[in-house]
């Protein structure tokens, strides 16, 4: 008999951000497949005859195939086990978690999605910036600043001229590029800007800027992935600066 598998988003990093029906399913979970970014701490909930299985990704080092994580699914699964698909953040948002329900959808395997605190708004609230404020932003948009087969997706003329605040994901390796391109389609190179490293982490650490002086200060500071790119009004404000 088939067993079910649960996409679930562990949140931003710090385990005390997962949802408790997520802890709930890793804790009833006879095999969890986990990504790089889940915190170690989390691992430990599950139960001791739990099968861990690490696909983690890096930036220009995939040892697992997205596709061979989709078979991996369906296999344990198919062995009748309850499968947590553990994500860093939420499964759908730039987690190919829409991806790994098709494949399950097509095998005819039991499949529910557990949101997760995207780290994109979580993990800049936890470091005081609000990606929306009544005074600065009506709106965000989030992007990612990964590039499928060396091809840059992105209108940057459109990007530079969006109102609101936008939110980069995995994007440090082009941080450099990707200030260049909204500086040279219109956008100010004075608009505040930020770089926040290990979101909700006790390690976290973050940059605050310009986007023309960005990628110099997060150099000299020796940030870098996994980071999150905030570039907005909304960045200048620093709350936790002021408590």
């Amino acid at each position: 008999m088939s067993g079910k598998v649960w996409l679930v988003g562990a949140g931003p990093g710090d385990p005390g951000l997962m949802t408790v029906m997520g802890m709930q399913c890793l804790r009833q979970a006879d095999a969890v497949v986990y990504d790089r970014l889940v915190n170690p701490v989390l691992l430990k909930e599950a139960a001791p005859h739990c099968v861990l299985i690490d696909v983690g990704k890096r930036a220009d080092h995939h040892p697992i195939p997205q596709e061979q994580i989709n078979a991996i699914l369906v296999e344990q699964a198919g062995l009748g086990r309850k499968v947590v698909r553990l994500k860093g953040g939420d499964p759908f948002v730039f987690g190919r978690g829409g991806e790994e329900a098709e494949a399950l959808a097509r095998a005819g395997i039991p499949c529910e999605v557990v949101p997760g605190i995207t780290s994109a708004i979580g993990g800049l609230a936890r470091a005081g910036i609000p990606v929306t404020h009544r005074d600065f932003a009506s709106s965000f948009h989030v992007i990612t600043g990964h590039l499928r087969d060396g091809k840059d997706p992105h209108n940057w003329q459109l990007l530079a001229q969006l109102e609101g605040t936008l939110v980069i994901l995995m994007g440090m390796s082009r941080l450099a590029d990707i200030c260049r391109q909204l500086m040279d389609n219109g956008r100010a190179a004075d608009t505040p800007a930020a770089v926040v490293m290990n979101a909700s982490h006790p390690e976290q650490r973050m940059v605050l800027a310009t986007l023309a002086t960005l990628p110099e200060q997060s150099r000299l500071a020796g940030l870098g992935a996994p980071s999150l790119i905030v570039i907005g009004e909304v960045a200048s404000l620093s709350l936790l600066q002021m408590m």
